[in-house]
């Protein structure tokens, strides 16, 4: 029996390709995030509680969001589509106040000019995300619906 692309597409782990390279730069700046905002919030939280306190979070939603794109499940799609959202808005609306409202932040957050200190990755990711996550549906989607349930996949 021949194996079509999209059956081959749905067998592969979510860590082939695309997704790999996702996942990997999540790992990567969920780890940058957090760990310089836990050195902040211990060394210096004094001097910009908000700024820092917003680093933390965002640390700990990319954490959660490598989590759930790492899983399959339709309850941890639902968790990374949250998590992305989340994401997104806490850069345009942090991103947007770091302009527009300075005096709010006394040192930079990993959202502050829409994540100009990460290259601008926090502003990017979420959204290529969300293309992956969407992608990814479809094409499981269209493999269910052109799929006989009485034949093995495998």
């Amino acid at each position: 029996m021949a194996v079509s692309y999209e059956e081959s597409a749905l067998e592969q782990p979510r860590t082939s390709g695309l997704g790999r390279v996702l996942i990997t730069v999540y790992l990567i700046l969920a780890l940058a995030a957090t760990l310089r905002a836990v050195y902040q919030i211990i060394a210096k939280f004094d001097e910009a509680p908000l700024a820092y306190t917003l680093s933390l979070v965002s640390g700990l939603v990319y954490i959660l969001a490598t989590l759930a794109l790492l899983k399959r499940t339709g309850g941890w799609r639902n968790v990374a589509w949250v998590a992305l959202t989340f994401e997104l808005a806490g850069v345009l609306i942090v991103g947007t106040l770091s302009l527009t409202l300075p005096e709010l932040f006394a040192h930079d957050s990993v959202w502050s000019f829409f994540g100009s200190g990460y290259l601008f990755v926090p502003l990017v990711l979420p959204i290529l995300g969300m293309i992956w996550l969407r992608r990814d549906h479809a094409a499981s989607q269209d493999v269910n619906e052109d799929h006989d349930p009485g034949e093995s996949l495998y």
